[in-house]
């Protein structure tokens, strides 16, 4: 069962689902999810490896910062970023009651992009987050199109929806991007 973003915000009390929300998502959301910031860019440098037991990423560069009052990056066309949020999400390891008296579930949480992303040719990569895994998220976005496109810092980029699970889960989320890494300084084993 999808939660609506009144449900999100009230459970958000009790779990901190979602810290630095902005001033619209916790007073005006819409719908069923939680519109998320975008705060720091980088891009890829090298090679990455996946192999059966290890990983390496590619080397990032982080070429845009809010803190450092960076304000727009410009993707060119062809150009793949990655971008990590303001906004970090902490999705309990164990289960909780969405409404009371209801059974316990664990909680998952799907990423969407706005569709402003969409129509300006911007395809977006993300993942499911698992229960247990807190941080800030961390996305793809490449620019698709023939133009330029103008990203601001600050911008609201990805909608999270949060879900029940039902069923048991074998563990909650222990990887190694824990707390938000953006990329692997070396060759590592995979857990």
């Amino acid at each position: 069962m999808i939660l609506s973003a009144k449900k999100i915000l009230e459970l958000n009390k009790r779990y901190k689902l979602l810290e630095n929300l902005s001033e619209r998502e916790t007073s005006n959301p819409e719908g069923v999810g939680i519109d998320i910031r975008v705060g720091e860019v980088y891009r890829l440098e090298g090679e990455g490896y996946l192999g059966e037991t290890e990983r390496k990423t590619p080397d990032t560069k982080k070429i845009a910062d809010i803190k450092d009052g960076d304000k727009v990056v410009v993707l060119k066309p062809g150009e793949l970023v990655l971008i990590k949020t303001i906004e970090k999400i902490n999705v309990p390891a164990e289960k909780v009651s969405v409404e009371e008296g209801s059974e316990p579930r664990h909680l998952m949480a799907h990423p969407y992009p706005r569709t402003t992303l969409q129509r300006s040719g911007i395809f977006f990569r993300g993942s499911k987050i698992d229960p247990g895994y807190s941080g800030e998220m961390t996305f793809a976005l490449t620019n698709l199109s023939t133009s330029p496109f103008t990203l601001e810092l600050g911008a609201r980029v990805v909608n999270i929806v949060f879900e029940q699970v039902t069923g048991e889960i074998h563990r909650p989320y222990q990887g190694q991007w824990q707390g938000g890494r953006v990329s692997a300084e070396k060759k590592e084993r995979q857990n």
